[in-house]
């Protein structure tokens, strides 16, 4: 209680209100305008992080990061759009409840309904933060090498789409990740003898690239199609029978995504299908599900908001980011001088519990906002995106120029820009890239590191528990899909023959 007490100390800071306060804003926006995401708009801001303090810096890019999710179920009920991955699932319930002149409803347990879930979350990292890091202070390197490998499996394995693909895409990161000097030899890799590239690709310049220019590209390509509804938004506080229907939802869907937000790879948009399935299973009429039922908006909604929060436990207490725009905010820390990891809650209290107090006070703005304000919302929505498409390109070169100052970023930045629309058009997905970029290093650290204890023997992987253990744990994973697919292959061939 006293360290929350200094992070409300700290988060109630008339200029980290602000940073809030902007951060819960921009997030709701960005979760409304469909073909813009968190990933994108984290990127673009990463150079702004430069100039203000670790903190402040951070409670920003939290507040864009969770505040999309409240924004990305405006679109999916009033549109049938998702304005974000995990409110794909929203669309199914809420824009049938829209059809039939239930918007409102819709709308008010969405913003409820992701309010008590993050509050329930966010109580959560605060007391499993601190224990999870004192576990993870027995890791050392062969621990943190299986850590970071199982990790980066997880990402794959539980992220959207094809997990071959998604394997090439972490492939790709790596070799990217180890462009520069050998850290312990001192051997330029893969600079062709080009001197700028001696310390490396900068992650800022890359993330700008395939997430920002890329998104532009691609939308642009994309024919609009906005079909806003257009009878007015009223009765937003849910009856006492939608609350009735609800609760329990609410509750669950809250669980779901914490538990599943904990987990590296998991993240609002497997949360939040997770939670949809498990609410159908459950219900008493199922065949309400998909025709406008609350409870299809309340456990979805509840699941993603919850895991966007829970996502940040494995980034402050072990440096290991679950998602794209996690690891962003992990590059935001590490400019600033701040490693993520066991020791952060000791050694930087101020920013761990600044942060941990600022989800509280954001959540409270988001509710305040998404209720009143959901007419501005709505008028956002009906901006045409070729006005917004040269702010968004003008904004990347600035940020990209701004990181070095060097033209040379910029031409980076569009060349990972264009790999990015191809890899989308290929759908190759630009996150297990990201990820194993940033983990590259760690991974590569830790593995020298550890041949180095040992005289070069592996087996020190094996002999230590923890390790033991996660490298069990991704064995697991990677044999799991060879059975399901060899099962497949027998029932298709006994088919065949009968």
């Amino acid at each position: 209680m006293e360290n929350l007490l200094l992070g409300f100390e700290i988060a109630l800071a008339p200029h980290n209100l602000l940073y809030a306060g902007i951060g819960a804003i921009l997030g709701t926006a960005i979760g409304v305008l469909p073909g813009l995401g968190p990933p994108a708009t984290i990127a673009m801001l990463l150079p702004i992080s430069y100039g203000v303090e670790p903190v402040s810096a951070v409670i920003l890019l939290a507040g864009i990061f969770y505040g999309a999710m409240y924004g990305g179920s405006i679109t999916s009920i009033l549109l049938n759009i998702p304005g974000e991955a995990g409110s794909v699932v929203t669309c199914l319930d809420g824009y049938q409840m829209a059809r039939q002149g239930r918007a409102g409803p819709a709308l008010g347990m969405s913003a409820i309904g992701s309010f008590i879930a993050g509050t329930v979350s966010i109580v959560g990292l605060s007391l499993l933060s601190p224990l999870l890091a004192q576990f993870a202070l027995r890791f050392g390197p062969p621990e943190y090498f299986s850590l970071v490998l199982l990790g980066l499996y997880m990402a794959v394995y539980l992220s959207h789409g094809s997990v071959v693909k998604g394997l090439m895409m972490a492939a790709v990161g790596l070799l990217i990740g180890v462009v520069g000097l050998d850290p312990v030899n001192g051997v330029p890799r893969f600079t062709f003898g080009e001197l700028r590239l001696m310390d490396g690709l900068d992650f800022v310049v890359v993330a700008m690239g395939l997430f920002g220019i890329a998104e532009v590209l691609t939308n642009l390509d994309t024919p609009e199609q906005r079909a806003i509804l257009g009878a007015k938004i009223k009765n937003l506080l849910p009856t006492r029978e939608d609350w009735r229907k609800s609760w329990g939802a609410v509750t669950r869907g809250s669980i779901i995504g914490f538990l599943v937000g904990v987990l590296p790879g998991g993240g609002a948009t497997i949360s939040s299908f997770v939670a949809y399935g498990f609410e159908k299973r459950i219900s008493k009429h199922p065949e309400e599900f998909g025709k406008g039922a609350i409870e299809g908006v309340a456990s979805p909604e509840s699941a993603n908001n919850a895991a966007s929060t829970s996502s940040f436990i494995p980034l402050l207490t072990l440096g290991i980011p679950g998602n794209a725009s996690i690891a962003m905010i992990l590059v935001a820390l590490m400019i600033h001088g701040v490693r993520p990891g066991p020791q952060m809650i000791s050694e930087h209290p101020d920013i761990f519990w600044g942060v941990v107090a600022s989800m509280y006070i954001g959540n409270l703005m988001l509710l305040a906002l998404n209720l009143p304000l959901v007419g501005i919302w709505v008028k956002l929505l009906k901006v045409p995106y070729h006005y917004l498409a040269p702010i968004i390109v003008v904004i990347c070169i600035i940020g990209a120029y701004s990181v070095n100052y060097a033209v040379f970023d910029v031409g980076l930045m569009v060349f990972f820009g264009i790999l990015g629309y191809f890899m989308r058009k290929a759908d190759l997905p630009p996150a297990p890239l990201i990820l194993a970029m940033i983990l590259g290093p760690v991974l590569e650290r830790s593995l020298q590191q550890s041949l180095i204890t040992s005289g070069g023997d592996p087996m020190i992987f094996v002999q230590h528990p923890i390790s033991a253990t996660l490298l069990a744990a991704t064995a697991i994973l990677i044999v799991l899909p060879l059975f399901s697919a060899a099962r497949r292959f027998r029932e298709e061939a006994i088919q065949e023959e009968s």
